[in-house]
């Protein structure tokens, strides 16, 4: 009898075995696709998208028995609202502008109001002006325009008009005859400053006119081409400063020619500017290309400051001046050979 040993490991029973698994083996239910969600009846789709999340578990209820389970079930989101495209109007319709030649203008940033050495109290008129041919100046106190540029004063007993005659010439200088001013002490300088409510009277108004007829224009050639005589207005305000100083304001000037009246209105960076108007584009380039002469303005803020292959891009794409960024109702197509 002896102790035999050996290496040979022998496989026991374990005393106590362990339960069946309650799993099968994962390459039982191994399946070669991804299952796919549950399928749900068939409804109109609302109004939103659907997005569908297989990350998210749920809680148990009646509602949704998969406990622990990927919840297929649709998120109904609000998805974003597309914006609009805002889009510039176009600016308003380019056309050339018409050339109505003046015969006769009055400079309004020459207007002056003197004192008359007859009566210091009371003031006078004086301005210059240009005259292609020769005519008369009518000075008016508290008028009004009727049709055809027609001034009709609403006291021409008390302030009777004063009709001075002129020649042909540039840059001449005028000034109402002495003793015929008017004493501005009697007036309140509200209804001086402003137009008074009773169909636009002004303070002062200026009459320029043209006269065709044969004993003062010696010029056979324009009484043919000009039947008609010319008409420019200017109407004026009255304003004081702080050391009781009365000054005069343009406030507009009208021209009637060929029986049509116009409204005489500056173009900005065409020749000189108001004094107090800071013109930004005053050289003769377009301010778009910078290589072609300017030659198209704005209205209504008149800015002169494009060239005609500029302003037809621009109408496609914004409405705003490029000067002072006012929107743009018309483009002005002038010709500067034409004017000058």
């Amino acid at each position: 009898m002896g102790i035999s040993l050996s290496t040979t490991t022998r496989r026991r029973a374990p005393a106590h075995p362990y339960p069946p698994s309650l799993h099968p083996h994962p390459l039982d239910y191994y399946l070669p696709h991804p299952m796919h969600p549950p399928a749900y009846p068939a409804h109109n789709p609302p109004a939103y998208y659907h997005y569908y999340s297989s990350s998210s578990y749920t809680a148990c209820s009646p509602a949704n028995p998969l406990v622990g389970q990927p919840y297929f079930g649709p998120i109904e989101l609000q998805p974003p609202q597309p914006q609009p495209r805002v889009v510039a109007p176009p600016c308003g319709e380019q056309k050339p502008a018409k050339v109505v030649n003046s015969d006769v203008n009055v400079h309004k940033d020459s207007l002056r109001l003197e004192t008359d050495e007859m009566n210091p109290d009371h003031y006078l008129v004086s301005f210059v002006f240009d005259a292609l041919v020769d005519g008369s100046i009518t000075i008016y106190y508290f008028a009004k325009e009727e049709a055809n540029c027609r001034v009709a004063p609403l006291f021409p007993e008390t302030y009777v008009p004063i009709k001075v005659p002129f020649r042909k010439g540039l840059h001449q200088e005028f000034r109402q005859p002495l003793g015929t001013g008017i004493d501005l002490r009697y007036f309140a300088l509200e209804s001086l400053s402003s137009p008074l409510s009773r169909d636009d009277v002004f303070p002062i108004v200026i009459s320029a006119d043209t006269c065709s007829t044969p004993y003062i224009i010696d010029d056979r050639s324009y009484l043919l081409a000009h039947p008609l005589p010319q008409m420019q207005i200017t109407q004026v305000a009255v304003t004081k400063d702080n050391e009781g100083e009365y000054n005069a304001k343009v406030i507009r000037q009208l021209l009637f020619t060929d029986n049509i009246c116009y409204e005489l209105r500056e173009i900005y960076g065409l020749g000189k500017s108001s004094p107090g108007f800071s013109d930004n584009g005053s050289g003769k380039e377009c301010v778009i290309c910078m290589t072609e002469p300017k030659d198209v303005a704005v209205l209504p803020c008149r800015h002169m400051c494009m060239c005609s292959n500029c302003a037809k891009a621009l109408r496609l794409q914004s409405n705003k001046c490029p000067i002072c960024r006012e929107i743009i109702e018309s483009l002005l197509e002038i010709k500067i050979d034409n004017i000058l």
